[in-house]
């Protein structure tokens, strides 16, 4: 097949969803510089200056290589921002964010726009920017990053970009979601960094343990200082050594044949230390690890949704790991035991919910981690 010249529609499609690609990426940075932004001032009454310009572009040059798709990265560096651009993202690593790992995060934000463009060009939102704020409140959680990004000076910009993002038919609220969680991690970040120079104080609970309460952490013993942002350190904290996390990111590449992609999206995913500390708990009270992984190609409701793939994996994942293997949730996924639920309702007939005691391992919709029996070894004995 020949190459599609200049002027042709496929070319046009393809070079508007590169650029509409790259504005995502601008978004998303805009955002993430808004919250550096706004923790330096709070914690230190001031911004950082930015790095030169002229040195930022190669330094920021080098960082992208292999971290971004390549027409996203060529396309990046080729605009007129640029070298702000450059400076930001370098202002950032200076900061104390790990770029190898917000940038990948980033390029699946992008490729998931460029794909959004590509089938859906003829979609047009003519909506002024008036109503993004309006918007921003209705998706995003009060914190810091909403914070951040409605008292930013650049949020005409970030309002604008959003509007032309909507106009190419693209799903504004997803990219939100998808960089509030990576806004979090940049404030998380540049707060580790602030911290580390100040008099120590009495220890909180992190941030990232108290985002992770709930269905994901649900029987996991988190520190008080549990922090995701260095994987290493994560894993090290619910006491899982390097070679048992190889295992486990071996189970799920061997649990989802032919999804490479999806299964690299999953063990690259910022919570992949709290599934794999589920994994391990499993493995260590001898519950089949394997037979319950089988259920992510078995239910592959996964595959849309709201936020990105990698957080929809990751959900899933922690579901299929909680229910007996072999059962595919019916319709959306529970966030309650469907168990408690049946034995206090009164219309449940007998049949359904007075089961004798004893006559199954485990109850549908209750962890295997939650069963009663021998407590599983600690981590920390591992």
């Amino acid at each position: 097949m020949a190459t599609p010249t200049e002027g042709e529609p496929f070319a046009e499609a393809a070079g508007e969803a590169v650029q509409t690609a790259v504005m995502s990426v601008r978004l998303v940075m805009a955002i993430a510089d808004a919250v550096r932004r706004h923790q330096q001032r709070k914690k230190q009454g001031a911004e950082e200056e930015l790095p030169p310009a002229e040195q930022a572009k190669e330094d920021a040059k080098a960082e992208l290589k292999d971290l971004l798709p390549p027409d996203i990265s060529a396309a990046l560096t080729a605009g007129a921002d640029w070298p702000q651009m450059a400076q930001q993202l370098m202002a950032l690593k200076k900061a104390g964010v790990d770029l190898e790992q917000l940038l990948p995060r980033i390029g699946e934000i992008a490729v998931t726009v460029q794909d959004q463009v590509t089938a859906n060009l003829a979609r047009v939102a003519k909506e002024g920017t008036g109503e993004w704020e309006r918007m921003l409140r209705q998706t995003l959680p009060a914190g810091p990053v909403r914070e951040a990004i409605l008292s930013s000076p650049t949020w005409p910009d970030i309002a604008a970009t959003m509007a032309k993002l909507d106009e190419r038919g693209i799903d504004v609220r997803t990219i939100l979601a998808s960089a509030h969680d990576e806004g979090l991690g940049v404030d998380q970040a540049i707060a580790k960094v602030i911290a580390a120079s100040e008099v120590p104080k009495a220890p909180t609970t992190s941030r990232d343990a108290m985002l992770s309460y709930g269905p994901l952490s649900e029987g996991l013993d988190l520190p008080k200082d549990f922090d995701l942002s260095d994987r290493e350190r994560a894993l090290r904290q619910l006491s899982i050594g390097p070679r048992e996390n190889e295992s486990f990111m071996r189970m799920v590449r061997e649990a989802m044949p032919g999804r490479d992609r999806e299964a690299d999206l999953l063990v690259s995913a910022r919570q992949w230390p709290l599934v794999a500390a589920r994994m391990a708990k499993m493995d260590d009270a001898g519950l089949p690890v394997r037979a319950h992984l089988a259920g992510l190609m078995a239910d592959t409701s996964w595959e849309q949704g709201p936020g990105s793939l990698g957080s929809r994996l990751v959900q899933a994942t922690v579901d299929t790991l909680s229910r007996p293997p072999g059962m595919v949730a019916a319709g959306s996924r529970p966030k309650v035991s469907t168990t408690a639920a049946r034995s206090q309702s009164s219309t449940v007939g007998p049949t359904k919910a007075q089961t004798p005691k004893g006559a199954a391992p485990a109850e549908p919709g209750v962890a295997a981690h939650r069963e009663a029996g021998p407590a599983p070894r600690q981590g920390k004995t591992r």
